[in-house]
């Protein structure tokens, strides 16, 4: 029963992304123009290939956390203002249960549009991303850092009317801090500091030491990049967790 819950649920999520197209289609290449021309603007008229590798997988991320984000919250707003969240609540099923459906969702979608999104520039500038195994432990973490900030972000969503601001407010600043731009190398320490309490920027800079920079998982361990990785994904799942818990029980009071 569980398992057909939440096969129902992936599928009703994919349904509603998959039912226009258009305006994905429009948004991407939006997206993937406007990384193209910033970096030919930083680049003073070129577009530096020194440059863009680090980049294209630092918007990657932020794609990723976009659309993820999306999927995420925009369902669930959506339900508040219908008023039917309480009555998609009434199954037998547990109420993580629509939750983790819409991360398997956000997963799925927010990974392909991510992946489409970074093939374009990359097959249109030429950028060349080195494979390395090293780098599959970063990538799953990163992947995983993301889901948990947009679950954050859907727990908040349950209870506060002000969450597109919000989303589109972290959403900015990843893109402008997570080295879409320029390399996180390239910042000021302050800066840097700032930029790795966001979503996705251990994750960028765990990747690029293991692809650009040929580091062991066992050199950025003790480099400090991944513990710090992984403590803030768990420490995102934790605070999201528990925003969940006591929002899903408002949220049902208020539509009740």
């Amino acid at each position: 029963m569980l398992l057909d819950a939440l096969r129902a649920e992936i599928g009703k999520g994919l349904r509603v992304q998959l039912a226009h197209p258009i305006g994905h289609v429009i948004t991407l290449l939006i997206s993937t123009t406007m990384y193209l021309g910033l970096q030919f603007v930083l680049g003073q008229g070129e577009l530096r290939q020194d440059l863009l590798p680090r980049t294209l997988v630092a918007i990657g991320g932020y794609w990723f956390l976009q659309y993820a984000a999306l999927v995420m919250v925009a369902d669930l707003i959506e339900e508040k203002r219908a008023g039917t969240f309480a009555q998609a609540q009434m199954t037998p099923a547990p109420p993580w249960l629509p939750m983790v459906g819409r991360l398997i969702t956000a997963s799925i979608f927010g990974l392909a549009v991510a992946a489409v999104a970074a093939l374009v520039p990359a097959l249109t500038a030429q950028i060349a991303i080195p494979v390395r195994w090293a780098a599959l432990v970063p990538a799953l973490l990163l992947a995983a850092n993301v889901l948990a900030f947009t679950f954050l972000l859907a727990a908040l969503a349950l209870v506060s009317p002000a969450i597109g601001a919000l989303q589109s407010l972290f959403a900015s600043l990843v893109l402008l801090l997570n080295g879409s731009f320029l390399p996180l190398a390239l910042y000021p320490d302050w800066l840097a500091v700032l930029a790795r309490v966001l979503p996705t920027t251990l994750g960028v800079e765990a990747l690029g030491q293991t692809l650009f920079e040929g580091r062991t998982l066992a050199e950025v361990w003790s480099g400090g990049t991944l513990p710090w990785l992984l403590a803030h994904t768990l420490a995102l799942t934790a605070v999201g967790g528990l925003l969940f818990a006591r929002n899903h029980r408002r949220a049902l009071e208020e539509s009740s």
